[in-house]
């Protein structure tokens, strides 16, 4: 699909150029956003009312995200994952939406809003809108489906120096902690903490490539340096689309991740606060959860809008309910995730 081409190339912008360097259109609306969601497929509405997409600048992971804004970078709105959002208010960085101005806002899944973090008696902090799932891809004309059956096939010595892990804190701490069998990370002990970095120690001797965004992921498995990966969605849909035989266990035996990302309102942003409004509504549009699916193989967090999808369109692209163990990548202690982001760093460095 073009929207999944446009994803490619602009992850490829993304990680040569400098957060500055951006997607120029609608100057009164600067979104800093994954690479490759500057896709008028998820914003129709914002398209047709101001007849241009947002200024959008790109980020490759959450933590470098986090780091610019904090840093000075001015975005009107960001999408960070839900995880990282306490981060942005500690830092006095956002503002609450006007929920009043969001007329879909109700039919946001309630489960994607609780938490105190993202609403309380102070405001509405985040909006919700797009969510999908981690877990391991494998090539399946040379893996045996009963290979990855479970999360420790990440240890296994047959697939040493085949493996790819994502580069990115969130995912690789739900995998260690699911592979070591904790389901809740919002309460981790010292004991668990250190059995999954014991584990995703023993994994990285496996590991050929950290794979920093899809395209990436799905270039190594196509071209035969990668058997085995934990991986999103959109890595799936991309390799999927060009014919490669790829599979998707989000069943394993010790279970797998769900993540889900969305939008945050910038404090004393430069551009125009009415756009960001309309901005989220476009968004929060029904037309945007087929965009969504079709361009990058999520899920729209607007249950409604969900409901108008056929269900086998859900099943093709693993985003179906499943009947499994899920570590959800709810909202953790900064601490906790400034401690998990360090480990991860000399795990990678070897030591």
């Amino acid at each position: 699909m073009k929207t999944k081409n446009k994803m490619m190339i602009s992850v490829a912008l993304a990680l040569a150029l400098p957060v500055t360097a951006a997607y120029a259109a609608d100057p009164d609306l600067i979104v800093f956003d994954w690479a490759g969601f500057e896709d008028e497929n998820l914003i129709k509405g914002y398209v047709e009312k101001h007849g241009q997409l947002p200024t959008y600048a790109f980020f490759g992971d959450d933590d470098e995200a986090f780091q610019k804004v904090a840093s000075g970078f001015r975005a009107d709105v960001a999408h960070p994952c839900s995880q990282m959002v306490s981060k942005y208010r500690d830092a006095g960085l956002i503002e609450p939406w006007d929920t009043s101005r969001i007329p879909n806002f109700g039919e946001i899944a309630p489960r994607f809003l609780n938490s105190s973090i993202f609403k309380d008696d102070t405001g509405v902090w985040y909006i919700p809108t797009d969510y999908a799932y981690t877990a391991t891809a494998w090539n399946t004309a040379d893996v045996p489906a009963e290979d990855v059956a479970s999360l420790q096939v990440f240890h296994n010595p047959k697939y040493a120096g085949r493996i790819s892990l994502p580069d990115n804190t969130d995912d690789v701490w739900a995998l260690s902690l699911l592979a070591t069998g904790v389901t809740d990370w919002t309460n981790v002990t010292e004991e668990q903490f250190q059995a999954a970095a014991a584990w995703l120690r023993v994994a990285h001797e496996n590991v050929v490539a950290y794979w920093a965004d899809p395209s990436e992921l799905s270039q190594l498995m196509a071209g035969g340096q990668v058997q085995i990966a934990w991986s999103w969605n959109d890595s799936i849909a991309l390799m999927r689309e060009e014919g490669f035989p790829v599979g998707f266990q989000r069943q394993a035996t010790e279970g797998s991740s769900s993540w889900f990302c969305g939008y945050v309102n910038f404090k004393d942003s430069p551009g125009s606060e009415d756009k960001a409004y309309d901005f989220i509504n476009a968004w929060l549009d029904h037309g945007s959860a087929r965009g969504l699916l079709d361009g990058f193989g999520y899920a729209h967090a607007n249950d409604a809008a969900m409901a108008n999808i056929p269900s086998e369109d859900l099943v093709a692209a693993d985003v179906s309910p499943i009947d499994t163990i899920l570590l959800a990548q709810t909202p953790i202690s900064s601490t906790m995730r400034d401690r998990m982001l360090e480990e991860f760093e000399k795990i990678k460095a070897g030591f």
